[in-house]
């Protein structure tokens, strides 16, 4: 079937990308299904398609997948999905889910609106409309909050704006990436929880974080016994360290300037994420480039 280049208003017309954010994208699609002609729809094989390169999720409900296709083969795709023209067929934006849905459905073609966009425009989009569906997995959730900062130079204050939280809620999602590597496994696979990977992040030694996630997992430990434990833990961990008489000037820098401040060797380490938090850093300390 011949495909035809989608015509019609661009999605900039639709609303403003520059400032998309969660409360918004969650219109993308009804937006651009409005504006559209019947024409603009047209059916793109399968294996010429391409998932979104920067799909967030990594792990889709077989379950949930399953009944869409179920109703695919009774109803058809009855939303098209939209797709970007690539050097080989389509890159999906958004309907990765009816995608693959439809391939379990056992069906050759798919309706589907094409629209050119940068990659860091279909990757913001990406990113934004799973966090707006709310049903990533925490290790996701927190992996696309980092890939938003880096693509899109964002500080952790201006991130939080853009997809509706706390600047708390931030914080303690990226600490997860921090965290070995057999915990994280353990959070992607629901061994832990939210309440628990927190408790866990308050510590430093890796090793004694795996230690404490598989007790938590092992004896079925609460969220409210891994913390007290977690702080137990840091508590004894600083009473065998050498008094640092520059703790008081540490804890005064990270709330000033809300990011991680190490003093040492009569040296002060301030860090930041990107360069966009490091001239928030310095516009705080009121230091001009």
């Amino acid at each position: 079937m011949e495909s035809r280049r989608a015509l019609g208003k661009g999605l900039e017309q639709l609303f403003d990308l520059d400032n998309l954010n969660v409360e918004n994208v969650s219109e993308f699609e009804k937006n651009l299904y409005k504006e559209v002609n019947n024409e603009e729809i047209i059916e793109l094989k399968l294996d010429e398609l391409r998932p979104n390169p920067y799909q967030p999720r990594t792990v889709f409900d077989e379950n949930a997948l399953n009944e869409l296709a179920e109703s695919i083969k009774e109803n058809g795709v009855i939303e098209p999905i939209i797709v970007k023209k690539s050097i080989k067929g389509y890159d999906v934006i958004a309907g990765e889910r009816r995608l693959k849905a439809s391939k379990i459905a056992g069906k050759e073609t798919i309706p589907a609106i094409i629209r050119q966009l940068s990659d860091e425009k279909m990757a913001e989009i990406a990113l934004l409309e799973n966090l707006q569906r709310e049903n990533l997995t925490a290790l996701e959730e927190a992996m696309a909050y980092k890939s938003l900062i880096d693509k899109l130079n964002l500080t952790q204050e201006q991130l939080a704006k853009k997809v509706s939280k706390s600047r708390s809620h931030i914080t303690n999602m990226l600490g997860l990436l921090r965290l070995p590597e057999e915990v994280q496994e353990m959070i992607q696979s629901k061994k832990l929880t939210m309440g628990h990977a927190r408790a866990l992040s308050k510590l430093e030694d890796q090793n004694e974080i795996i230690k404490m996630a598989r007790e938590i997992t092992n004896e079925k430990l609460s969220v409210r016994v891994a913390e007290e434990k977690s702080s137990d833990k840091k508590h004894n961990v600083k009473s065998h360290k050498r008094y640092n008489e520059y703790e008081y000037v540490q804890d005064l820098l990270r709330e000033k300037l809300d990011t991680k401040v190490k003093i040492k060797d009569k040296k002060i380490e301030i860090s930041f994420t990107n360069t966009a938090d490091l001239n928030r850093i310095l516009e705080i300390i009121n230091i001009k480039e």
